[in-house]
């Protein structure tokens, strides 16, 4: 294979990953819609759900189906609509809150700072990677922050010991006395 051959497969190959991407990003927005309107028609029609969703799971349906950020006001209020049961909840909100922080934590959805105190969370939707190509690296390294930060001498101060650190260290240092 000649070099042109290899760069027809990268360029076939990183189209065919981001269209399987859309793809996966329509099908999830598709199941979360699907499972926000069997909720909704299983609490209307009175029937209990065969298998109920924990609040961690019932929280990623609505906040992945929403498709803009809420608030945990807004996520409390959709899952009371989708018939979620919250009364075994002493304080709905306070729950929510920590789910989704919770969730912030471990990247599954985006914490969206608003003015005013009203901040709000949305899904944490899939990177799609991007071949970099040489103009695109000579860009990047010809960008001056890149420059500055290239430069930069000064290294940030090492982390501080904890106190617990410390007291194994000279525990350490006494048992080999």
């Amino acid at each position: 294979m000649t070099h042109e051959d290899y760069r027809r497969a990268l360029d076939a190959a990183t189209r065919e990953y981001e269209e399987l991407g859309a793809r996966r990003r329509d099908i999830d927005q598709r199941l979360a819609e699907l499972g926000q309107t069997i909720g909704t028609l299983t609490r209307l029609l009175g029937l209990t759900p065969t298998v109920p969703y924990g609040l961690t799971d019932a929280i990623r349906l609505v906040v992945r189906g929403a498709g803009v950020p809420m608030t945990p006001t807004d996520v409390r209020d959709r899952l009371v609509g989708i018939g979620f049961d919250m009364s075994k909840y002493a304080n709905e909100l306070a729950a929510v809150h920590t789910i989704l922080k919770r969730l912030n934590d471990g990247g599954e959805v985006r914490f969206v700072p608003r003015p005013g105190g009203k901040h709000q969370y949305t899904w944490n939707r899939m990177v799609t990677p991007v071949v970099l190509t040489r103009d695109i690296l000579q860009a990047m390294h010809e960008n001056a922050a890149e420059q500055a930060a290239a430069r930069a001498t000064d290294e940030p101060a090492p982390p501080r010991r904890t106190r617990r650190r410390a007291r194994t260290e000279r525990s350490t240092k006494r048992s080999a006395r």
